[in-house]
């Protein structure tokens, strides 16, 4: 379940970006803050609710980040037409090794 919760917050602020994105372009509709005055408060109530249910700050936030940072870049390239660069996505897995490396840190306390 707690990664689960986590999952969720994850989807909840990609979402949220992503519609700030949509509410902010030009002639966008402003109805896209509602998902953005939603998502965000979601996102942190599921985040919270996963760090109670037991997960650790530093793997619940690494891996919080890392995923946004992959999910919102991909969803931008695909929504947007935004650039995702081979150096882009190289980036995008250093972040996943990273956070792979602090997962499994973390379990060796």
């Amino acid at each position: 379940m707690t990664w689960l919760l986590l999952a969720g917050a994850i989807l909840s602020e990609v979402a949220a970006t992503l519609s700030l994105r949509m509410a902010s372009q030009p002639g966008g509709s402003r109805r896209w803050f509602v998902a953005v005055g939603t998502g965000y408060p979601v996102a942190f109530t599921l985040l919270a609710l996963a760090l109670d249910a037991g997960i650790a700050l530093g793997v619940a936030y690494g891996i919080w980040a890392a995923a946004g940072v992959a999910l919102t870049a991909i969803a931008s390239r695909v929504l947007f037409n935004e650039p995702l660069t081979r150096v882009m996505a190289l980036g995008i897995g250093l972040i996943a090794a990273g956070v792979l490396l602090i997962e499994l840190g973390a379990g060796h306390h």
